[in-house]
Formats: C-alpha cells, structure tokens, sequence
C-alpha cells in the first residue's frame, strides 16, 4: 500500500500537519476561551463520503470562518458533534479539506501564504482586483483546480465572495455544481465579523457568541438553471437581498 506524502496540489502533508497544528491551537483557544462557539449540524455531516462534497456558506472575516471549518471537520472525524472542544484532532487532522479563496488575498502577506498551503484554491476574481470593479472570463485553469478538490475531498466556498452579508452571490458557483454534481451542504456562520476583524486574524471583542449551522443538503437538478440553483443557495445560507430589504424596511419602522 503506497503512503501518500502530498496532497492534490502537492504539499507536503507533514508541513500541512504543523501548520494545522500551530494555528489550530491559537484559534481552538479563541474559539473556546476568548470566544464560545455553538455549532448545530455536524452530525449531518458523519456518513459524507470521503469527496465530491461542496460546502457553501455565508462569509464574514477572510480567515477565522474557516478556521472554525476546520475545527469542525476535525472533531467529526474523531466523531465528535456539534462541539469544537476537542483539542486533541490536532495531533491527526483531516487533510482532504480545501477552500476556494481569492488569490490576490492568499498571496498579501506571510500568514496567508502558510493558510493557503493548508488547502487553498487560489483562483483570480473575474469580477474584482486590488480594489477595483473589473470584467473578465473565468480562466478555464481555476475551473479545473476546483474539480480536482472536489475529486480529491471536501471543499468550502462562498458563493458571495465577499465578506459584505446579503452581496448578491456569484452564478459561477452554481454552475460549478451543475457540472460536477457533488453533495451541496449549506452553512450559516455568525458572530465571527463581530468577533475579529475582517481579515479574521485579530481578535476585535471577546465574549461574542459564535455560531456555524450545517443544514441538510441541498436539494437541486442537473436540470436546473444556474440561476434557479443559486437561488436555492443563497436561500439556504439565509443572504437572499431581498431578506435584507425586509429587515431594513423593519429597522426604518422601528426607528
């Protein structure tokens, strides 16, 4: 039986190892001490096979929503639930988990260069650049570098791509999905813009209750138009624009 070494992307799984183990101790601590965090669902998540799943969720800071990801897929591979109090899934973390992220983002700095050889897809915004609206094609190479993580384990993306809640979500998601037709699991993160700063690497107030909710899969058709799956997705993740109207038509009122 051949031992893997390197993952998908060819990192080193030893140094995946070390960095999930350092960085996973600070935000295990944040998430549990600075912070407390409820997490309802994961137990949904006990028979996913082992690829071919694409988590979708809401986003709020760059990086701390995902380490609480983590957290998560850990302790459910030692079969704990809807808890993140499990210190000791550091010493043996999945290693198949892969997060799509911007690649100007993945490249700004010296911790999100080692986040990023955890397991991000680093892909160019066809919509955005160093601040600026741009329109550009999808480039065909960061399609495939997403099929090859969902081949190969579990993938979170945002589908808004932005940390902004209730931004309109991006169709190409939805046409990821159609094509590749994996097990969409929806989830709902919150507290974390409240709790850290946008990029999620500072601790901005202790004592906020954090929250990541996993909901049962999404159900969709290879029929359906990318546009009617998107939908259903941004539904889902409770960031449907027009919830956005009606909860400022209620604070107009109320004020």
């Amino acid at each position: 039986m051949k031992i893997r070494t390197r993952d998908a992307f060819g990192n080193n799984l030893i140094i995946k190892r070390i960095i999930i183990f350092y960085f996973g101790l600070i935000t295990w601590y944040r998430f549990n001490w600075v912070n407390s965090t409820t997490i309802v669902g994961s137990d949904k998540l006990k028979n996913l096979p082992k690829n071919k799943v694409l988590f979708v969720s809401n986003h709020q800071t760059y990086f701390a929503d995902v380490a609480c990801f983590y957290h998560v897929f850990g302790c459910v591979k030692w079969g704990v639930y809807n808890r993140i109090n499990y210190i000791w899934f550091l010493l043996n973390p999945p290693l198949n988990i892969f997060f799509i992220a911007a690649q100007e983002t993945m490249k700004s700095g010296l911790l999100p260069k080692l986040f990023s050889y955890v397991g991000s897809v680093s892909i160019k915004r066809s919509w955005r650049e160093a601040g600026k609206e741009i329109n550009r094609g999808v480039d065909p190479r960061d399609i495939r570098k997403i099929e090859k993580a969902l081949d190969s384990g579990w993938v979170i993306t945002f589908p808004q791509g932005t940390t902004r809640p209730y931004a309109m979500g991006r169709r190409g998601t939805a046409q990821l999905i159609r094509n590749n037709n994996p097990i969409v699991i929806p989830v709902v993160v919150d507290g974390f813009r409240r709790a850290f700063d946008r990029k999620g690497l500072l601790v901005k107030k202790r004592g906020v209750k954090l929250s990541m909710t996993f909901k049962d899969p999404l159900e969709y058709s290879k029929d359906d138009k990318p546009d009617e799956i998107l939908r259903k997705i941004m539904e889902a993740i409770e960031q449907e624009p027009e919830k956005k109207n009606l909860i400022d038509a209620e604070n107009t009122k109320s004020n």
